[in-house]
């Protein structure tokens, strides 16, 4: 496997495939059995991650395929439960080949860390205290991560809020951090617990809160797309996509489900690559409601040449260093086979997955309807929580299907017909 491009992956067997990828990847027979292999994490390792350990749970693995970002070919490893969401987003992936793919780009990787500063009788008098003293303020907080500093990293800025609360006004500090190749939560939370003894000081307030934020606004990723309307199906099509786009941009209860389609795409890469699913999701819908109304985190337009054109921005707070990534060994495995070298790279890769998940359901919503695909996906396992298997299985998913009656209590009565 030479290319993202592969025609009849689906047909092969997760061995076959699995050889595959590794061709692609350049995996060792390590790294293959690794992936292979669902106790690759193993107990002792599992009971280190997270308290009061009993157990590992497994989910299936895929691959998206025919992508092409920024004019690399790329096989996306996605973990989810979810049926229709790896076929989707390879599916519009192969549409975008034909204009080159998804072109990406990012702003950096600079976390903000806050410190709420409470009780303090003259809070803007405070504020430009606090500003004035940026210098010592950088100094305390890169003394305790001196090696992020040697890389380039480390405490970059300073900004100093007042807002109003119930309570009162309340000055907050946000420590502007370049975390680098790491997420950087451990970072940023030990810099803001390190300096609020000095703004308690200069400010005559009460450090209370410190903790990083998950709205990474200086931490964002984006990807653009151009896709022809021969692809798409032709140009009626391209005016349904967008008037389902208005839609969502407009109506936050339709953006929530559009966005949580693309969100379909970007948690399994998050999840397959050891990262913070629940930092992602925070941050993207945080994103999507910045401007006071909740609205979609893509936009959908058309060009002069009459192309379907998509963009996506939103936070991207991943890391390549640190965490379950350098613990669990498929995802360090998942990293090897994307390719990456850093944690931007990584984070803009992500965004175009989510640009493409969205693209699928939104044409698929727009013209056919979501449920045919989906409902294919979802007849494969109830038949298969039915007990079927193999040519038998084939057969009642597409007579389940054809019928348009997809339950499991219909697969299992096929099951014992045709067993008979």
């Amino acid at each position: 496997m030479k290319t993202s491009n592969y025609s009849g992956f689906y047909k092969l067997s997760p061995a076959e495939r699995l050889n595959e990828v590794a061709e692609f990847a350049g995996l060792t027979e390590e790294e293959k059995a690794t992936i292979a292999d669902a106790d690759s994490l193993d107990i002792e390792k599992a009971d280190n991650m997270i308290e009061n350990v009993i157990g590992r749970f497994s989910l299936p693995m895929g691959v998206a395929l025919n992508f092409c970002i920024n004019k690399k070919d790329v096989l996306i490893p996605m973990v989810t439960e979810e049926p229709s969401v790896v076929a989707a987003a390879s599916n519009a992936a192969k549409m975008a080949r034909k204009r080159g793919g998804f072109t990406t780009s990012s702003t950096g990787s600079t976390m903000i860390a806050q410190v709420q500063l409470i009780d303090i009788p003259d809070p803007n008098y405070a504020r430009i205290r606090i500003l004035e003293n940026k210098e010592k303020i950088m100094e305390i907080c890169n003394a305790k991560d001196p090696v992020l500093v040697k890389f380039g990293g480390g405490m970059k800025d300073l900004d100093v809020r007042v807002i109003d609360t119930e309570e009162g006004k309340m000055t907050i500090v946000h420590l502007k951090v370049d975390t680098l190749d790491a997420m950087g939560a451990n970072a940023v939370n030990t810099m803001a617990e390190a300096v609020s003894p000095f703004l308690e000081e200069i400010t005559g307030g009460k450090a209370y809160l410190r903790i990083l934020s998950n709205f990474a606004v200086h931490r964002l990723a984006r990807a653009r797309v151009v896709i022809d309307a021969e692809s798409l199906g032709g140009d009626d099509v391209i005016d349904k996509i967008i008037t389902a786009y208005h839609f969502a941009a407009a109506d936050p209860y339709r953006a929530a489900t559009h966005n949580k389609g693309i969100m379909n795409g970007i948690v399994p890469i998050v999840v397959a690559t050891g990262n913070d699913t629940r930092a992602i999701e925070s941050g993207a819908h945080s994103y999507a409601a910045r401007n006071g109304r909740y609205t979609s985190l893509t936009t959908w337009e058309k060009n002069q040449d009459g192309d379907l054109v998509g963009t996506i921005e939103l936070p991207m707070a991943v890391g390549l260093v640190g965490g379950a990534t350098k613990i669990h060994p498929t995802a360090k495995v998942a990293v090897k086979m994307l390719g990456v070298q850093s944690a931007s790279e990584l984070g803009e890769i992500i965004a175009a997955v989510g640009l493409a998940q969205n693209l699928a359901a939104i044409k698929a919503l727009a013209t056919e309807g979501i449920q045919r695909g989906h409902m294919s996906l979802h007849a494969r396992n109830l038949a298969t929580v039915a007990g079927a298997k193999g040519e038998v299985l084939e057969a009642i998913v597409k007579k389940m299907v054809a019928e348009k009656n997809v339950r499991l209590e219909y697969a299992q009565e096929l099951l014992k017909e045709y067993e008979k």
